[in-house]
């Protein structure tokens, strides 16, 4: 018995990390935002890893004055149903 209670007690004393994602529902798909840094350098871009219902994208940096987003070789306006709406939707846009 003892035994079992100091399993349940060194259980209860581990911290695991926290994960937490922030999800939208936007035009019937579940995006979340599921890593975000800001530009030290233009606080208007922040790179983003974000998942669009359950499939991780890569990493783009979206560039919420522009409204467009840097991929690997190309620039691409944001569309409606983009992510980068939701990550620039958490900022007061400045511009």
């Amino acid at each position: 018995m003892r035994i079992i209670v100091a399993i349940l007690l060194l259980s209860l004393a581990i911290a695991f990390p926290a994960v937490a994602s922030v999800c939208r529902t936007r035009d019937g798909h579940q995006i979340c935002i599921l890593s975000l840094q800001r530009s030290a350098k233009n606080y208007w871009e922040y790179r983003a890893d974000v998942s669009v219902d359950g499939v991780k994208g890569d990493t783009e940096v979206y560039n919420c004055r522009d409204r467009v987003k840097v991929q690997k070789d190309r620039v691409v306006p944001f569309r409606s149903d983009d992510p980068g709406e939701v990550v620039c939707s958490f900022f007061k846009r400045s511009s």
